[in-house]
């Protein structure tokens, strides 16, 4: 493989360029159909990323799809540029092509939903990511694992850029491409040492679970303003009415011109405003963050949603903390469940000793949500049996059951 630049601080070869030369875009229809034609007659796992522009649009969707599979090389996919106007690319002729390939993908929970909104769903998995998670490394980066197994050291100078720049680079698109250059490579040397560790049939649930996960609708955040930076700042509920419908006038605009909404008003104007004594609608101006860059064009908007608040009821305001949803954050029991915050410390002692007996991250022993529930409330007759249940209910898989349902009867009764 091309690229033997030593990299002084990481004494290994730097991979420069893919083996078979930086590929171009495909972005037409029969591109599209001969790059299909290609991955269906290749062998072997199919490696498959996306690049997106968070921080820079609304949208999480995918603006460039790499993939590659022996036999057929790399794939640049933009997906965008194959869809009607306003809507998202029907990508699943590309699917059923490659039906019968496992997908190799890195921290696959990042890529699948974008994935999935244009037809590409797996029908076999393996994670990287999540390989080098149960294998108990402590760095599972995708740089940080072509460098155990694989021998080199990938450049990563282009993880933040804006992919929907058009048209792309072409330093950006050699290092799309070196990201699907060693996922088939990567994967089985993973296998090989997941086998040796006999941790093989845990990693089979785990991909299998994060498969059927994969098109399940998230529940709409309660409240997602309160997420603005500098919200400790705001004290009183007619300021945090004032955060709430700024942010909310953001949100339309961001949506509507699929920016990132930072960049349309940022966290720190709207927390100024907010806490600005004396704010009114016909004052807004003066405050320099409203006169300049984008934010500028919307004064009229910003300057409605300072109108709504100060036509608004007292009673209209937001609460000064939200309402308690569920159980809350442990770390709040003591005062109010202490029972509940003693089984707590005492599952938590258990489950930690398991994880670092068999090498494992303890969040991917068992999900810290799932055991949290059943410290708060816990079955009326304990036992591994009940535990088991519950743990089931809540999604765990049979490997994560088989290791904690005996460790956290014990610590539930005790």
């Amino acid at each position: 493989m091309d690229g033997d630049m030593d990299d002084p601080d990481n004494e290994l070869p730097t991979l420069l360029t893919p083996r078979d030369g930086t590929p171009s875009v495909t972005d037409t229809d029969a591109g599209y159909e001969a790059m299909i034609a290609a991955l269906a007659d290749g062998r072997g796992p199919l490696g498959i990323d996306t690049e997106r522009a968070h921080g820079f649009r609304y949208s999480p969707k995918a603006w460039l799809i790499q993939l590659r599979r022996e036999g057929a090389g790399t794939y640049l996919l933009d997906p965008v540029a194959l869809a009607p106007d306003d809507e998202l690319a029907d990508l699943s002729g590309l699917r059923d092509a490659v039906a019968d390939a496992e997908w190799v993908i890195h921290a696959a929970t990042q890529d699948l939903p974008c994935l999935v909104e244009v037809g590409l769903k797996p029908d076999r998995l393996f994670d990287t990511e999540l390989a080098g998670r149960l294998l108990g490394y402590p760095k599972v980066s995708l740089g940080a694992m072509t460098e155990q197994f694989c021998g080199v050291h990938l450049l990563k100078e282009h993880s933040a850029a804006d992919w929907s720049t058009r048209p792309l680079p072409e330093d950006w698109l050699a290092y799309a491409a070196l990201d699907v250059e060693l996922l088939g490579e990567l994967r089985d040397a993973m296998a090989t040492e997941l086998v040796a560790a006999g941790k093989d049939e845990w990693a089979r649930q785990e991909f299998a679970y994060l498969v059927e996960d994969a098109e399940r609708r998230r529940p709409a955040r309660e409240e997602p303003w309160r997420r603005v930076s500098g919200l400790h700042d705001v004290h009183g509920r007619r300021q945090l009415a004032l955060v709430r419908e700024l942010w909310t006038a953001r949100e339309g605009i961001a949506a509507r011109r699929d920016k990132a909404p930072g960049r349309i008003l940022n966290d720190r104007v709207i927390i100024a405003a907010a806490t600005r004594p004396g704010l009114t609608a016909g004052n807004l101006a003066d405050l320099s963050g409203f006169r300049k860059g984008v934010a500028k064009r919307y004064l009229t908007v910003w300057s409605d949603a300072v109108r709504r608040v100060e036509t608004m009821a007292p009673e209209e305001y937001p609460a000064v903390r939200p309402p308690r949803r569920g159980h809350g954050a442990p770390r709040t029991w003591q005062g109010h469940n202490p029972e509940a915050y003693a089984r707590f410390t005492t599952a938590r002692e258990a489950l930690h000793r398991v994880a670092e007996q068999h090498t494992l991250p303890p969040e991917n022993l068992l999900a810290p949500d799932t055991w949290h529930q059943l410290c708060w409330q816990p079955p009326r007759s304990i036992s591994p049996v009940a535990v088991d249940e519950l743990l089931a209910a809540a999604g765990a898989r049979r490997w994560q059951r088989e290791l904690t349902r005996e460790p956290l009867a014990a610590a539930l009764a005790g």
